[in-house]
């Protein structure tokens, strides 16, 4: 046979055509910065690798299922709770692992990003459990992700110090310090400066929690067990139990991967978004042998409210965001279901975070701060939750005493069963409130939004305005509303039309209004506004076309 032939033969070949496939890799897109060679190790990298082999699909399976259901409800399919899992709601007798050494006792706990001066604070702060945020509260540079990994590396090993700009030094000098439960960034986030090519040789950025997980718990799962307490993460921005499913299945790997005993690692769900509270129940059971409680996201819920239910009239457009209190119908449903379930399933239910915040120049804004913060903490602590947020050192003795209070020298309140509490699906989704919408509430939506934006944009996750803390999470309501405000023809209660073409004035305004200096990012924050508050689309997420083009 000529080669002619076989050319010929092999041109007109009409059977199976053989797979190609590759071994699958990580990576290192980004640049290599002092220090990132301890993170960024080849078994570290490998076992990143390992985890998107296993797992990166699902991820974007159930991504997928995310837009049917947002999909679904904004054309009139409200939310359910499930006919095919109510076997698992109505047995009494299954209860979640719980909490791990460290965890049982949460009253307070303090959050916060994950750079050095931020983790020592968090460290010395008194509080019981740090949330070490990797998401709402981190703007994802790379310098800030993998300098994060370095920071929480060195905290669990005794190594950190920080010497600031001015000259400062920072050493961790408490004799106890908080439980680290480390939040990664949600399933929707991706890392760009890491590339994952798979089994078909497809090329696509990394997982951001896969990432953010897998990294923390390849360097740190063994040392913190071996300290007597554990590798413990929030998990943000689930919307079903098949997404819960999914993390269990990456924790038991890892768990076999590194030699850890089944159940070593812990998980808190935040319940942040309005599919997640339909589901609270089963969340927990798919989780159960790694669950240690959920969280009531309060800032996140309200915008998942506004973004599932953004067009479907007037009957679900909220009032100015300072009137969406925890009080209001939908939101006071969702925190009472949450605690009857965590109770009735031996899981922690932890409160969230009051956006007040003390000004130690100003003591009257400081006074009022106090103020708000105690009552929004003896309200909780009043309806059961076993611990709370806060956002500032100032805070832990306010939300401590609240606490105190009610549980004495118990760790938590597992005991008080809520078996007074029945929510209807109705309840939670029930949105009147009966408050207007006003010019000074369209203003500060604005103003809030593009100041965050820019403090993001240069790497800043977590921002103090007009002494309210403010994450990338108070930044979705606000541009959001306005998204709504604006589609649904709202009017303000002094008879302004809230339109495309007042809302761009009032961005003109701000950007004239602020200290200019140099290198800020108020014209790119003005941009990234406008795209995702007055474009005719609404993005799910504004974060997601900030980190495509900016970061």
């Amino acid at each position: 046979m000529t080669i002619t032939e076989t050319q010929s033969r092999r041109r007109t070949w009409t059977g199976p055509v053989p797979v190609q496939t590759h071994e699958p890799a990580i990576e290192v897109r980004g640049e290599m910065h002092p220090r990132f060679d301890e993170i960024l190790t080849p078994d570290a990298l490998d076992f990143v690798t390992a985890l998107h082999d296993r797992f990166a699909g699902r991820r974007h399976d159930r991504l997928a299922d995310r837009m049917r259901r947002r999909f679904e409800i904004g054309n009139g399919a409200d939310p359910s709770f499930r006919s095919d899992t109510a076997h698992i709601r109505e047995d009494d007798s299954w209860r979640v692992a719980g909490a791990g050494p460290g965890l049982e006792d949460r009253r307070v706990e303090i959050t916060g990003p994950t750079d050095p001066k931020m983790t020592i604070n968090a460290l010395n702060s008194g509080a019981r459990v740090w949330l070490a945020d990797q998401e709402d509260a981190t703007s994802p540079t790379w310098r800030n992700v993998i300098g994060g990994q370095l920071s929480l590396r060195d905290a669990i090993r005794g190594e950190l110090e920080h010497t600031g700009p001015d000259g400062r030094r920072y050493t961790v000098t408490a004799e106890r310090t908080p439980t680290i439960v480390m939040r990664p960034r949600g399933w929707h986030l991706t890392e760009k400066h890491l590339a994952y090519t798979d089994r078909a040789g497809r090329t696509l950025d990394a997982s951001g929690s896969l990432v953010d997980f897998g990294l923390y718990a390849f360097h740190n799962a063994v040392r913190l067990v071996e300290s007597g307490r554990g590798p413990y993460f929030y998990l943000a921005k689930l919307e079903s139990s098949a997404e819960a499913q999914l993390w269990d299945d990456v924790f038991s790997f890892t768990e076999r991967r590194l030699g850890l005993a089944h159940g070593t690692i812990r998980a808190t769900v935040l319940i942040e978004t309005l599919p997640a509270a339909f589901e609270m129940d089963e969340i927990l059971f798919a989780l159960r042998d790694h669950c240690a409680g959920l969280n009531a996201g309060r800032w996140d819920y309200i915008f998942s409210m506004i973004k599932n239910y953004r067009g479907r009239g007037a009957r679900f457009v909220l009032p100015d965001r300072s009137a969406v209190t925890m009080t209001v119908p939908f939101m006071r449903a969702y925190t009472e279901l949450l605690v009857k379930t965590c109770h009735r399933r031996g899981a922690h239910a932890i409160g969230g975070m009051s956006a007040f915040i003390p000004n130690r120049r100003n003591p009257e804004v400081t006074r009022a701060a106090f103020e708000k913060v105690a009552a929004d903490k003896r309200r909780e602590a009043g309806d059961g939750f076993d611990g709370t947020w806060v956002a500032h050192p100032d805070l832990i003795p306010i939300a401590r005493a609240e606490f105190d209070a009610v549980l004495g020298d118990r760790p938590n309140q597992l005991d008080r069963q809520r078996d007074d509490v029945e929510v209807a699906a109705s309840e939670l989704i029930d949105c009147h409130i009966g408050l207007p919408i006003t010019t000074a509430g369209v203003r500060a939506n604005v103003s809030v939004a593009v100041r965050y934006l820019e403090a993001w944009l240069r790497g800043i996750g977590a921002v103090a305005i007009d002494d309210l803390m403010e994450d990338a999470a108070t930044a979705e309501i606000s541009r959001s509303q306005i998204w709504q405000w604006i589609h649904q023809d709202r009017t303000t209660d002094d008879g302004t039309p809230i339109t495309r073409a007042w809302v761009d004035e009032l961005v003109d305004d701000v950007i004239a209004e602020v200290e200019r200096r140099d290198g800020d990012r108020f014209d790119d924050a003005a941009a990234l506004f406008r795209e995702v508050a007055l474009g005719s689309e609404f993005p799910a997420f504004l974060t997601l076309a900030a980190y495509a083009r900016y970061l």
